[in-house]
């Protein structure tokens, strides 16, 4: 799986490939993404002026929501790449599943993407749900704007949900990590040389260590149950690893784990990698645990 991540993903970003041209190639992926099973519900929807997809299994409760944010550097991604991975979250979860299209750079740069969220969460509260019922969750640029997000919340007031989740989130826009470093020849997925690149894109100009683009740089104080996963051999494992020391100094209930041998957002490929299918598993409980 290594080599054919390494061939399909990360060899096929030349230096002077164009945010355009990704996005073409990820459509190309996204007809290769498996559908979910049969029953599965996938319906579209809108949360504080914000589209995405619901998506729920017989296993998920309608009192019990998850928002999930993807990954891909704030310039890339959609929610139907992420079909073969919010059913799962929905049903180890039990729960139904908002992944919603937030906006991307660099169309629409910082503070665009938290904006989304923002409204896309406070949207859940004024339907009615309450916050103890919420998780919220995201993987890469997603899992650091999960975490940008609850400060933001946190910053004006809003009740914060029961429980997050990061998964190889992106935490230090400043590219300060040293597994950017010490991981990026090992790591299959992400081309460490065009991070800079893609920061700049995003931020147009904003300060990379502004807490709401970087949560690494925020004070974390408050913020609810939160599980950070990252894979040993993942470019922006210290990013979450500092993230956690971050939180647990300032006494935040939070959980890391640092699998060995995985690379960046491994859970992607649940089909076809037993690792994977276990660290959704490991969600689910941690999830199931702190939902009302």
């Amino acid at each position: 799986m290594r080599v054919c991540v390494r061939l399909s993903v990360k060899r096929r970003v030349h230096p002077d490939i164009t945010v355009a041209e990704v996005r073409r190639h990820l459509r190309l992926v996204a007809r290769l993404v498996p559908r979910p099973p049969r029953g599965t519900e996938t319906v579209a929807t809108s949360l504080g002026g914000v589209e995405g997809v619901r998506v729920a299994t017989a296993a998920s409760r309608n009192d019990r929501h998850v928002l999930y944010l993807h990954g891909g550097g704030y310039v890339v991604g959609w929610p139907s790449l992420y079909r073969d991975l919010t059913w799962r979250i929905a049903q180890v979860c039990r729960a139904q599943v908002s992944c919603i299209d937030y906006r991307l750079a660099p169309e629409h740069p910082f503070p665009a993407a938290l904006d989304d969220a923002v409204a896309a969460y406070r949207a859940l509260l004024a339907g009615g749900i309450d916050p103890r019922s919420i998780a919220l969750m995201g993987d890469s640029a997603g899992g650091g704007l999960v975490l940008a997000a609850l400060l933001r919340l946190r910053d004006e007031g809003t009740a914060l949900p029961a429980a997050a989740v990061a998964v190889s989130p992106w935490t230090d826009l400043a590219l300060t990590g040293e597994s950017l470093r010490s991981n990026a020849a090992v790591d299959p997925l992400i081309a460490v040389e065009h991070a800079p690149r893609v920061a700049a894109l995003c931020l147009a100009g904003a300060d990379p260590r502004n807490p709401y683009a970087s949560p690494l740089y925020g004070d974390p104080h408050g913020l609810p149950p939160t599980l950070i996963m990252a894979g040993g051999d993942d470019v922006l494992r210290d990013d979450a690893v500092r993230m956690a020391e971050r939180m647990g100094a300032a006494g935040c209930e939070v959980e890391i784990e640092v699998w060995p041998r995985m690379w960046h957002v491994w859970h992607a490929l649940a089909r076809v990698l037993p690792e994977a299918r276990a660290a959704i598993a490991r969600i689910g409980s941690f999830v199931d645990e702190r939902l009302a």
